[in-house]
């Protein structure tokens, strides 16, 4: 069982900066991958990002690449999403999830824990 809980959202400018956290429980954290999505007012769910268990390896939705970037650390049982250039369209309630299985980092459906969420704003 793996509890997670976000933090770091919030109201932020057009073109400014977010970083969120994704704090797990459990001593188990390193064999989950990690991924973000993301919810827009009245939008389905999207991917964002995702790292492997050993945060080696990123993957990102196109829209995000060059502006977000996901990170992990494992002694802190802790996953981030630097966010910058934000833009209004970016504007949603952001999750962070875990897997265990490998590939399909953009599959909701394939992660086993999520988060409650962060609320992420971004005035124009």
């Amino acid at each position: 069982q793996v509890q997670l809980v976000e933090s770091g959202g919030g109201l932020v400018q057009a073109g400014g900066s977010l970083r969120l956290s994704c704090a797990a429980s459990g001593r188990t954290f390193s064999s989950y991958a990690m991924g973000w999505f993301r919810q827009p007012p009245g939008k389905e769910r999207e991917f964002v990002a995702a790292v492997n268990w050993r945060g080696s390896n990123s993957y990102y939705a196109d829209s995000m690449k060059g502006r977000f970037t996901i990170s992990r650390d494992n002694a802190k049982n802790t996953v981030y999403l630097q966010m910058n250039s934000l833009k209004a369209e970016d504007t949603a309630v952001y999750y962070c999830a875990a897997k265990q299985a490998y590939g399909n980092w953009n599959v909701w459906a394939l992660y086993d824990y999520w988060g409650q969420g962060t609320q992420v704003t971004v005035s124009s």
